[in-house]
């Protein structure tokens, strides 16, 4: 028997030991009109959810800390990178095949890892980096490391190539890079999480919550502004820079003295000027919550010559946005959900998958869930607003 035909059947019996969710296997969930576009009308049908504890060694690596997936069309497979900082094995991603069809999420199957060089061709050491994004372009893999705020390392963006090695690197805006005492740029562990690349080849970069100079992170009773830089994917340079506006913390914390947050972990492009993006939450004593939603960038203020969000006195059109699942709602009990990715199923159908990191702790779990895409956007030709 084959590695990868151990891990399949060792992961379709996982999958069978989860606890059975209230949402049956093909329930419908849809937005007609998000933001009262009937052009951007969604619907997801709900494929199940597979569970792979904390803990699963694949070769003497622990598997984990799943931050990033995108499909490989042209393998069929998944690749999904881990947050882990280069502590446990070198920073690396994974090559993952997804066993689902219209009667549901069967099993997850780890095909091999791939190591990430950093610029000198070298795997990268104890903390140096922390990958959070990934998703394939044009001339290979883009991923994201958030930095470090406190150690002052810089948010960056890279193209590697399919065995890990880099290639090049995008160019970080002005005001991004951490500062020691925090009047600017990145918050420590809220930076660079998301990565989506739209059909013509630009790459959106999303911050979880706000830089410093740009207004406070999410409280219970208010937002957060989070920016969203637009690339051009061929050179690595900033085209434009977008306002998303992150929710308020929808859940207290439980238990006393508990803390809670909020943040966008992820985004997704459908077309040129929509994108799904996942905000997640967490609330000591009660856990995750997550929300799915949808953006418009169309008619968005590009605010990249805006210093400061928060002592700034232009109008600033962030991106409309409007709720398309909320996990919660519809009976899942959603772990800490930070990757997103639309695929192919095993019958050709198009899929939306989910996946979490556990932060290799043992009260938490990598976990997937699907959905098959009965509808999505109908995409239409449109010019977004570059200064």
């Amino acid at each position: 028997m084959t590695k990868r035909f151990l891990a399949t059947a060792a992961f379709v019996l996982l999958s069978s030991t989860v606890t059975v969710s209230a949402t049956d296997i093909g329930a419908t969930f849809g937005t007609a009109c998000p933001f009262g576009d009937c052009a951007a009308g969604i619907s997801l049908s709900y494929l199940g959810e597979l569970v792979i504890p904390t803990g699963h060694m694949e070769n003497g690596v622990e598997f984990g800390g799943i931050s990033g997936l995108d499909f490989d069309a042209a393998t069929g497979h998944y690749i999904a990178i881990s947050d882990d900082r280069s502590e446990r094995a070198s920073a690396r991603f994974y090559e993952l095949d997804v066993d689902v069809d219209a009667s549901g999420l069967k099993g997850v199957s780890i095909v091999k890892h791939v190591t990430l060089k950093d610029k000198n061709g070298e795997p990268f050491t104890s903390r140096t980096v922390d990958p959070e994004s990934i998703r394939l372009g044009k001339d290979g893999i883009y991923w994201g490391s958030e930095g470090d705020g406190k150690a002052l390392l810089p948010p960056f963006i890279r193209v590697a190539s399919p065995d890990g090695s880099f290639v090049r690197e995008f160019k970080l805006p002005e005001g991004f890079a951490p500062t020691a005492d925090k009047s600017t740029g990145i918050r420590d562990n809220l930076a660079f999480e998301d990565i989506a690349v739209a059909p013509s080849g630009d790459v959106f970069v999303g911050l979880e919550a706000a830089l410093y100079q740009d207004g406070p992170n999410p409280s219970l009773t208010s937002g957060s502004l989070s920016r969203i830089i637009r690339y051009d994917g061929a050179t690595g340079e900033p085209k434009a820079q977008y306002v998303y506006p992150v929710s308020p913390i929808p859940q207290a914390a439980t238990k006393a003295d508990g803390g809670n947050d909020n943040g966008m972990s992820e985004m997704l492009a459908l077309d040129d000027h929509r994108l799904l993006a996942v905000e997640r939450s967490y609330a000591q004593g009660f856990g995750n919550n997550v929300k799915i939603m949808m953006m418009d960038l169309a008619d968005a203020t590009d605010v990249s010559a805006i210093p400061s969000l928060a002592k700034n006195d232009q109008r600033v059109v962030p991106a409309r946005k409007s709720q398309i699942l909320d996990l919660r709602a519809i009976g899942l009990v959603p772990d800490n959900i930070e990757a997103m990715s639309l695929g192919k199923a095993k019958d050709g159908s198009e899929v939306l998958i989910l996946g979490s990191d556990n932060n290799f702790s043992a009260s938490q779990k990598t976990q997937f869930y699907a959905f098959k895409v009965v509808s999505r956007p109908q995409s239409k030709t449109l010019r977004l607003t570059v200064e």
